[in-house]
């Protein structure tokens, strides 16, 4: 096993790559596939294939060496694993998953956005639609149908439901109020901070007081509970809002 080296001199380096090339590895255990793969993204002027990887402990070796942007993955790898798509954005943390699923359940969807994925497609996309979707997802969007969005929206729901109600919830603070307010706006942390004029890092501790007052783990989760609670009173859409927080 080892990892392929897509670099022209078996090295990469920084001027190889014109500025504004999305940078991709591809994780396959199929070398079929990965040709395959490789193939479609060399005729975009966009897009570069850096390194590629047969195991998901040889991708792990390939993201800590090469830069990256996207690194397609093939959701097979992640079998029998609980924990493989946090170590690999703890070890890459602005790389943007996107897995590919031969299908999809309820459950396992919810789980891989959960857990950070930013696109699950099938293993039989059409070209065309595959290059559009690493584009996007490398604009900072989240690739995700209208049944996923639903399904993640109901797990969501469902968990906001089941918490304390608010009214044994410690009081959250205007600054508190107006941060989770951007938040259901689909804003990121760096456009709060200036919203706010303050610093990302203080927005980051900012929501870590957040998450533990109101019993969640994440921005998504945050929004849908404040929504479901009314904690912010909003005229906004659940899906619209779901599609921004992920995005985000």
């Amino acid at each position: 096993m080892e990892i392929f080296d897509d670099s022209s001199d078996g090295e990469l380096r920084d001027g190889q790559v014109k500025p504004g090339t999305i940078r991709v590895i591809l994780a396959d255990s199929q070398a079929i596939y990965r040709v395959g793969i490789r193939k479609v993204f060399a005729l975009e002027d966009d897009i570069r294939v850096v390194a590629q990887a047969d195991s998901l402990d040889n991708l792990k070796a390939a993201i800590e060496r090469f830069p990256t942007d996207i690194v397609l993955l093939e959701g097979g790898l992640l079998a029998g694993t609980a924990n493989a798509i946090p170590e690999l954005l703890r070890i890459a943390p602005d790389v943007k998953l996107i897995v590919q699923a031969v299908a999809t359940d309820e459950s396992h969807t919810v789980e891989l956005y959960r857990r950070g994925v930013r696109g699950i497609i099938s293993r039989s996309i059409s070209p065309d639609l595959l290059v559009r979707c690493v584009r996007r997802i490398a604009a900072g969007e989240t690739w995700i149908d209208n049944q996923s969005v639903n399904w993640v929206i109901e797990a969501y729901r469902a968990q906001a439901a089941a918490l304390v109600s608010p009214r044994n919830q410690p009081r959250l603070s205007p600054k508190e109020m107006a941060i989770i307010t951007c938040i259901t706006q689909g804003k990121r942390n760096k456009e709060i901070a200036f919203q706010l004029g303050t610093t990302e890092q203080v927005i980051k501790n900012y929501l870590r007081k957040i998450y533990d007052k109101l019993g969640v783990s994440d921005r998504l989760e945050l929004a849908l509970y404040c929504l479901h609670n009314k904690i912010i009173h909003v005229d906004v859409d659940e899906e619209q809002t779901a599609r921004k927080v992920m995005a985000s």
